[in-house]
């Protein structure tokens, strides 16, 4: 193909041209997506969380102490750090489709087997290898996200999916938390959430359909799958190790290890049951407004997370997670250091501390997207969830469960939650001048990509 001399063979584009130009790009199917995606999520959400549910009753089944709960809660987090960096390997090289049928679906089977564990051994060791298959959703899913829509409507999509899935996960706890009474309940639940669970992979191989690595970027969303692969270098583990060199991305992945507010929702019942004496079906209920808070938040988060971004698309979103960080740590403190003498001020403030908590999925995940190329988002979250969050998570309740035999719940609470979360905030701050240079710098590599791909056609 010729050109006249006076044109160029491709124009120059900027970010801001290809926006204005053109409409944010439409991925097929991206909405089934989300809702088969979703639900898998919610089940494998009750799987991890039953255990803290009912942790009262199988601590006085098997004869454990406090801290048992704490290397249960250690033990699920820490596998997540390998697990989760072997599924994004796995959905690369077998397409996240299979591996999320297996990992997200099928992998209740292990569900199923903790619910025979016949002592403590046996309990701790299959339900961390039920844990395994959880760490890939939190990980694959966010790329799944970020590859469906356009980053101005990230923040309210992770929040509706981070938020339905936590909602009806502790609006499940008082349910589950019924099972206290009959003998051998929490056997139960781990034989249903495990069943449901097999049945969600099922249905991922029936309805899912992958968008592709890239398919919702302004600057390539007009090209197929094979084009954009085409200009991206190959994933080695040079350029994953190139992901510490983001200067944001860094910061994030420190805050990510300060955030302890977990650490609520893990002790938040045994806390109501040990120190304020409530029974476990009663003490159970405040995860339910906790879950509903968690779902406001997380919807209220990200519809504020992009009206922020719009504002200022360099630092909105920081100074949102900056304000969620403290709001958590104050609410947090009202809702574990008093005796209020009743469950109702309890589950006003657990749902408080819910919507403080649902603030950070629709902010925190936008602001990686936005800094990190689109075909390393995977190894990014695997390392931010799977890795980081997983050894803090897992740290505090370790060190939680021995502290909460010493010094008891409240002391725990108030130093590992509400002063660590609050030094989170502070933290923040170091994220305010690397962001806008980070992110300029992926929006001109994606345009160079565009104008790549341009070239190339325009020489066939």
């Amino acid at each position: 193909m010729s050109h006249h001399s006076a044109e160029p063979a491709v124009p120059p584009v900027t970010t801001t041209t290809i926006q204005a130009s053109r409409p944010a790009p439409k991925v097929p199917r991206r909405g089934s997506n989300m809702v088969v995606l979703g639900g898998s999520m919610i089940v494998d959400g009750g799987e991890s969380s039953l255990v803290n549910t009912l942790f009262p009753v199988i601590q006085a089944a098997l004869g454990l102490a406090t801290s048992a709960l704490g290397i249960l809660s250690a033990s699920a987090r820490l596998i997540g750090a390998i697990a989760g960096p072997l599924w994004v390997f796995l959905a690369r090289r077998l397409g996240r489709k299979v591996v999320l049928a297996i990992a997200t679906g099928f992998w209740g089977l292990w569900g199923v087997a903790a619910g025979l564990s016949q002592d403590f051994v046996q309990l701790v060791v299959l339900y961390t290898i039920m844990a395994a298959g959880t760490a890939a959703a939190h990980a694959i899913v966010p790329t799944v996200i970020s590859d469906s829509y356009p980053d101005r409507s990230r923040g309210r999509v992770v929040g509706w999916v981070y938020g339905v899935v936590a909602a009806a996960g502790s609006i499940a706890a008082p349910l589950v938390g019924q099972l206290a009474n009959v003998e051998d309940g929490w056997r139960y639940a781990f034989f249903i959430f495990g069943g449901i669970n097999m049945l969600f992979g099922l249905l991922i191989l029936l309805f899912y359909k992958d968008p592709g690595e890239g398919a919702a970027e302004q600057q390539l969303s007009a090209f197929d799958q094979k084009q954009r692969d085409a200009t991206e270098a190959a994933i080695t583990w040079a350029r994953v190790v190139g992901l510490l060199r983001i200067r944001s991305y860094v910061v994030l992945l420190g805050s990510r290890l300060l955030s302890s507010h977990m650490v609520l929702a893990a002790f938040g019942v045994v806390l109501l049951v040990n120190t304020y004496g409530f029974e476990t079906p009663v003490a159970a209920t405040v995860m339910a407004p906790f879950g509903v808070g968690y779902l406001a938040g997380t919807i209220v988060g990200g519809v504020v997370s992009d009206a922020v971004n719009r504002l200022s698309v360099n630092y909105g979103r920081v100074v949102f997670l900056q304000v969620a960080q403290a709001l958590f740590a104050v609410v947090a403190y009202f809702a574990t250091q008093f005796d209020y003498g009743s469950i109702v001020p309890f589950l006003a403030l657990f749902g408080a501390a819910g919507l403080a908590q649902g603030l950070n999925p629709g902010v925190n995940r936008p602001l990686v997207m936005a800094v990190v190329p689109p075909e390393l988002r995977g190894a990014a979250f695997a390392i931010f969830v799977s890795v980081v969050e997983s050894i803090g998570f897992a740290i505090y309740t370790l060190v939680g469960g021995f502290l909460a035999d010493a010094y008891g719940l409240p002391v725990v609470m108030l130093w590992i939650v509400c002063g660590v979360m609050l030094a989170n905030a502070v933290f923040l701050s170091l994220l305010y001048r690397p962001f806008r240079r980070d992110r300029e710098a992926l929006q001109e590599e994606l345009d160079a990509r565009r104008a790549r791909i341009l070239a190339e056609e325009s020489a066939d």
